[in-house]
């Protein structure tokens, strides 16, 4: 396994005992592209996978010759201009108005492990002999410009991590104004488009098509990754589904604008390319100077979808994710918000905190409104310090209390955003994005700091540092409540304005580095709005993220299953909150809401001495399950098995390491009149194994794995009576025959 080059046809052959990636120099020193996928044996040439043939109208980049042109080969990663008409990879603008560009090979070196990438998160190997790393050496001999192109190959898994570093070795200024970091050329169309789309309430659904000629894209441009698209598309072919077939997965590795694109040219040739959007995007590259672009993590899996979601969910939680929480159990939560909003003092939220710990709760969150001015959204944010007239000894005096009772203490900050009424913007109102001469907007009364200015990064880190050392802090909750508008630095030249985008995101990273190195025991969730920069990028630094503020039981269905294409039940923040739903209205149980938010860092939304005592005593219950099952459901392997997109029942469920122990869950949304007789068919079973299955608790019988993964495990019930006591709120279990039901089917292997 590993790197082979062959030096008489300077071919290049990834590989491990999954998948072969292969790619070469041609003969104008430019990269083409070869094979992506499945692993095929290592030859001594593959010539045979260039095509290149003569058609009418096209460009040809040699006098006198009609067999090379750059419109018709694969390539690795293009520019435009020279006989290329497709969108490009990579373009410079030059001192004289030039944006061509002949990146050519000079050299390559191979070796094991894999490289940090200065300022920005990637994925990371413990042992140098998990990847193998190879390093392309090009270089524009006119501008002096050299690219290196970046790929290591995991041992163990499906996938390939790429990147691309810039370094001005000329004499003159340039402006990168395209650097992606991944772009791929695959020899038909014959792909289904998949994404992960949404907004506010409703992250990350699922929305499909064929690819078609023209270009095909998703992207942000709101300076973050956005509840509106995900960075991440899958190409799968059309026969392909969650069990079998082939799937392509394209991840970016970032948290501010990006694009993800395919380009189909009318011979049905697909451009596959994603990276940081090249609207609005520069960077001055002076000579000596040096540009890295963030990490693209590409998947191939010839066992559908779910074999797709695998690998990253594997790699994202043991390989992106860092630290002592990274593959921790997570402490089951309950954060005050829904419970009071502004509305607290210290005597409330201890009352909340120690019925939470009566009911097993772990970890108690303050949210906002604990600090400045904080009363309301209009006051208060940049002001990093407690609100004494509320906590009268400070968050010092409210965190150790907390401890007291037996409970961890965590904290809710929005540290990238200031009101116009707080100390902060009073003493430096040049502090905000914004352009000079125009309205700033705002959003929630509330704007955005310039985080691509080390002073206000240093001043921020300085307030919240203070909290940090002084309290008994366990959890860092990190929100972001608004995009960027008017975006524009006054302390950058004119002519690195397109730079402030991605600088800000930069100067987020690097708050997030400096506070997760010096407190490596807190566990950071990130936020964004609920699920507004749920992206790769920040599983660096926040082992978990808010998947959605909306916590409907219904909602979450759609969004933890589109979310789970790409991200691992470990970091989807899902907590059970009060009824009815304090975003969509809606009356559900309070089991089915534990049954979904149970597949995530579970928690709680609400104060639990407002339920009633059979609401209570499934609260217990839950804890319980979880607490027992936790490290099962977050580092099991996860199957997705019917979707809510496409069915009144969904379903979806979790296979220990070993498959000796197995989790269902399985959701009805409404009920239906003398429905159908309906099985439920189970994957990652060892077949000859004996499970012993419990529905809702119950002990349902003895089943091998081959049973439950072929004949299916029947989920038929015909209605009966409700007994008259369980009509007490929502607290009890309810029979089958309603609205929003759920089961949990627990599997264990006989010995």
């Amino acid at each position: 396994m590993g790197i082979a080059f062959n030096e008489s046809t300077k071919e290049f052959h990834l590989y491990n005992g999954q998948i072969s990636y292969l790619m070469k120099v041609m003969r104008n020193g430019q990269m083409g592209q070869l094979y992506f996928g499945k692993r095929i044996p290592q030859k001594d040439n593959y010539d045979y996978l260039t095509e290149n043939v003569m058609r009418p109208t096209t460009s040809y980049v040699y006098e006198n010759e009609y067999s090379f042109s750059l419109e018709h080969l694969k390539q690795e990663y293009p520019s435009y201009g020279t006989t290329d008409y497709r969108m490009p990879a990579v373009e410079v603008l030059q001192k004289n108005g030039s944006r061509i560009t002949d990146f050519t090979y000079v050299s390559h070196k191979i070796y094991a492990g894999k490289p940090q990438l200065k300022g920005l998160p990637a994925t990371w190997t413990k042992e140098d002999s998990e990847a193998d790393t190879l390093e392309i050496l090009l270089r524009d001999e006119l501008l002096g410009l050299e690219m290196t192109l970046l790929y290591t190959i995991f041992n163990g898994e499906n996938a390939i991590a790429r990147s691309v570093r810039f370094e001005n070795s000329g004499k003159e200024e340039v402006q990168l104004t395209t650097a992606m970091s991944l772009s791929l050329d695959l020899p038909d169309s014959n792909y289904e488009w998949m994404q992960l789309s949404g907004a506010w309430g409703r992250e990350r659904h699922v929305k499909e098509r064929m690819l078609q000629q023209g270009i095909q894209s998703v992207g942000s441009l709101r300076g973050a990754s956005s509840q509106h698209q995900n960075p991440f598309v899958a190409l799968k072919r059309p026969a392909a589904d969650e069990f079998q077939g082939e799937v392509l997965g394209f991840s970016l590795v970032y948290s501010g604008n990006f694009l993800a694109q395919a380009e189909v040219d009318t011979f049905d040739v697909t451009r596959m390319m994603i990276g940081i959007h090249p609207s609005y995007f520069s960077w001055c590259l002076k000579p000596g100077e040096s540009f890295q672009t963030p990490e693209a993590v590409m998947v191939y899996s010839c066992d559908g979808l779910n074999g797709m979601s695998q690998t990253f969910h594997r790699l994202y939680r043991t390989r992106l994710a860092r630290g002592y929480w990274s593959e921790r159990e997570r402490p089951i939560l309950l954060n005050n918000w829904e419970a009071t909003y502004f509305d607290f003092d210290e005597e409330k939220l201890l009352e909340i905190a120690k019925t939470a710990k009566e009911h097993g709760v772990e970890l108690f969150v303050l949210d906002d409104g604990w600090f400045g001015s904080r009363t309301s959204d209009w006051s208060g944010l940049g002001d990093w310090w407690a609100n004494t007239d509320r906590l009268p000894d400070g968050i010092k005096g409210l965190s150790e209390k907390v401890e007291a009772l037996g409970l961890k203490f965590g904290l809710w900050v929005e540290l990238e955003m200031a009101n116009k009424d707080s100390e902060l913007y009073r003493n430096h109102p040049d502090w905000i994005i914004q352009t000079p001469g125009r309205r700033a907007s705002h959003g929630r009364q509330q704007y955005v700091l310039d985080f691509s200015r080390k002073e206000v990064v240093d001043y921020i880190h300085g307030l919240i540092v203070k909290i940090l050392r002084e309290s008994k802090i366990s959890y860092i909750k990190w929100d972001m409540n608004r995009f960027i508008t008017e975006c524009y630095s006054a302390a950058f030249a004119p002519e690195q304005q397109g730079e402030i985008f991605h600088r800000y995101i930069l100067g987020v990273y690097d708050l997030y580095e400096r506070l997760t190195s010096e407190f490596p025991e807190i566990l950071f969730e990130s936020c964004a709005s609920g699920g507004g920069r749920f992206d790769p990028g920040l599983l660096y630094y926040a082992p978990q993220c808010w998947t959605s503020d909306d916590t409907d039981a219904v909602e979450r269905l759609k969004i933890q299953y589109g979310t789970s294409y790409v991200y691992p039940l470990s970091s989807m923040g899902a907590h059970v909150s009060i009824t009815p739903n304090h975003q969509v209205g809606r009356l559900t149980p309070i089991k089915m809401r534990g049954d979904v938010a149970c597949f995530g860092a579970f928690g709680y939304e609400l104060d639990l001495a407002k339920l009633t005592d059979a609401e209570r005593e499934t609260v217990k219950e839950q804890i319980r399950f979880v607490k027992k099952y936790r490290k099962l459901i977050h580092s099991g392997t996860f199957y997705r098995l019917q979707s809510p997109f496409a069915h009144n029942i969904s379903a979806w469920m979790v296979v220990s390491e070993d498959k000796k122990q197995a989790i269902v869950g399985y959701y009805r949304v409404l009920n239906e009149a003398n429905a159908p007789y309906r099985r439920v068919y189970l994957h990652g079973l060892e077949e000859a194994c004996a499970y012993r299955v419990e529905r809702n608790g119950r002990d349902a019988g003895v089943y091998y794995g081959s049973e439950l993964m072929n004949v299916g495990m029947v989920m038929t019930d015909l209605p009966r009576k409700q007994p008259e006591e369980t009509h007490e709120g929502l607290g009890q279990e309810l029979d089958s025959f309603t609205d929003f039901w759920s089961e949990i089917l627990v599997l264990q292997a006989e010995d």
